[in-house]
């Protein structure tokens, strides 16, 4: 099946008691034993599956082109629980411009447990040189956040496999509309299903996608059912449902970023435009390889430094100052001051999704904000 009716189907199942076409959301924390104490349904407890968990599940394996996939109560969740299925000690690969959230995560929660080293992963000789005798994985982001580089995945993933070295891939900003990692050789991809596959700034999850029923992910689905950091069957019914529109709403993000894009390059108080989809991005030749569609964030750097903008995000008024991606609404935010003091991104950078709100708004207002 195409896409679009993975989105649509492979979430969904009938109720046979009532004929509902839509799957009902079971709260139930526990589920009835039979006369001989098993469980005909298949479901025990709420923590280790549900029936709208299983449903999200599916359709988020199948979109992927994952054998299966686990979901977690939170980006940062579905993140942690690949550090935590890692013996101490390993050593851990990750880019220098990646989710700083993560990054944060292991730097004040993995230090002595395990090591790792922050580089640019682009660079196949630092990569090379950075390798050691325990390193266990390599975690890439592409495009990354917010500086939006993107990671050459066959690249990376033909190295990890010459030293036996897993590769995960954040895979938020492109979604599966876009880019799937595991048909390239990944081993895992991550999505924080907040953003694109919620979709409407109202919900919070996250999901790990498998390309192999490995040893290595049964640790990862032992962590997901200790832990507990599991979405709530609600939580997981409005991501099913939001899911079913996702291939239309990308369509229509990337079509208004690709343009507000183009927009922004050519006017006079914009340093530069960074957007996948430019011809005069870096890597541009390497997008066009790996990605069908080029997505809906990008940053741009403003002409007059950090003060100048600050005063554009305070001048707008369709664009909501906030945290967060995504969203059919448009969001922007002066990345550094989010991300603290020890931020490398460029004080005058300002990190946009764009929404889907009409593109000739979206340029008004934003003419209107750097005059």
């Amino acid at each position: 099946m195409k896409l679009e009716t993975i989105a649509i189907h492979a979430g969904n199942k009938a109720d046979q008691s009532s004929g509902a076409v839509i799957q009902p959301i079971i709260m139930s924390t526990t589920f009835e034993r039979n006369e001989e104490g098993g469980y005909d349904s298949g479901y025990i407890y709420s923590r280790s599956s549900n029936p709208n968990r299983t449903l999200l599940e599916n359709v988020l394996a199948q979109l992927e082109g994952g054998i299966d996939a686990a979901a977690f109560s939170s980006g940062n969740a579905a993140g942690m629980a690949v550090f935590q299925s890692l013996k101490p000690g390993i050593h851990i690969i990750l880019p220098d411009d990646m989710y700083h959230g993560l990054r944060n995560q292991i730097k004040n929660l993995f230090v002595g447990i395990l090591e790792f080293d922050f580089i640019d992963i682009n660079n196949s000789e630092l990569l090379q040189q950075h390798i050691k005798p325990n390193t266990g994985l390599i975690w890439i982001e592409t495009p990354s956040n917010p500086l939006l580089k993107t990671t050459d995945i066959k690249k990376v993933v033909s190295i990890a496999k010459a030293h036996h070295i897993k590769v995960v891939c954040d895979n938020t900003f492109a979604t599966p509309v876009f880019q799937q990692p595991l048909t390239i050789g990944a081993d895992l991809v991550m999505h924080s299903s907040t953003k694109y596959f919620g979709g409407h700034s109202d919900l919070m999850g996250g999901v790990l996608i498998t390309a192999d029923k490995s040893d290595w992910w049964a640790k990862i689905r032992q962590v997901q059912e200790m832990g507990g950091a599991i979405p709530s069957p609600m939580d997981c019914y409005y991501l099913v449902r939001s899911i079913k529109t996702l291939p239309y709403r990308m369509a229509g993000h990337a079509k208004n970023a690709h343009l507000f894009a183009e927009y922004l390059e050519k006017h006079p108080k914009v340093e530069q435009v960074l957007y996948p989809g430019l011809p005069s991005h870096p890597q541009y030749d390497i997008i066009k390889q790996q990605m069908t569609g080029f997505g809906g964030m990008l940053s741009v750097l403003i002409k007059g430094g950090e003060d100048e903008a600050k005063r554009v995000v305070n001048s707008l008024s369709l664009f909501a100052q906030a945290t967060s991606l995504g969203g059919v609404e448009s969001l922007i935010e002066h990345r550094a001051s989010v991300e603290g003091p020890d931020s490398k991104t460029p004080r005058n950078l300002l990190r946009i999704s764009v929404g889907l709100e009409h593109i000739d708004d979206l340029i008004e207002d934003m003419e209107k904000a750097l005059k």
